[in-house]
């Protein structure tokens, strides 16, 4: 986990560790050795908390901000459309029905988004309904996860995603 951070949330990692080393010695340690500390250089070290807690408060506000931009946009995905001379859309390889089943129950896909068929009202992700993806762009997006959505390569079968892409595309916008 800590070699997927990148240098903004490294930054911040690093402010907060500093600042909890400072909180901890000033309270556990300093007073063991000096009983009277802070004493008269109470101005200091409130200078000292106060550059700890700018500077963490800072750190957050641009990691805020810099998450935010990062964050992928999310895509439309137009209805495909036929061009004279190009084949036709390929159907699905799955089977729908096994693909609702898998929607309502095993993948979860309902708590997260809209699907007038499935009777599923998420607001989390993308609204299928609206969107009318593709086989292939479920297949793609369930099987490698997008944005906030997980991948599910590793708890569905090859086959659950074929027939969660064959159920979606077959009835979102309908």
């Amino acid at each position: 986990m800590l070699l997927a951070l990148t240098g903004y949330e490294t930054g911040l990692l690093v402010v907060a560790l500093a600042f909890i080393v400072f909180a901890l010695v000033a309270a556990l340690v300093i007073p063991r050795s000096r009983p009277g500390f802070p004493g008269n250089r109470l101005g200091l070290f409130l200078a000292i908390c106060g550059v700890f807690f700018v500077a963490q408060m800072t750190a957050v506000l641009v990691l805020a901000e810099v998450g935010e931009a990062d964050e992928p946009v999310e895509e439309e995905v137009a209805p495909p459309t036929e061009e004279p001379g190009e084949p036709p859309p390929t159907e699905a390889a799955g089977d729908p029905a096994a693909g609702k089943e898998v929607f309502l129950g095993t993948a979860g896909c309902a708590s997260c988004h809209t699907l007038a068929d499935a009777g599923a009202t998420g607001a989390v992700g993308p609204n299928l309904d609206a969107a009318k993806p593709s086989s292939e762009l479920v297949v793609e997006r369930v099987t490698n996860g997008f944005g906030g959505m997980p991948s599910f390569s590793e708890t569905l079968s090859e086959e659950q995603i074929q027939d969660v892409a064959a159920y979606v595309s077959s009835v979102a916008g309908t």
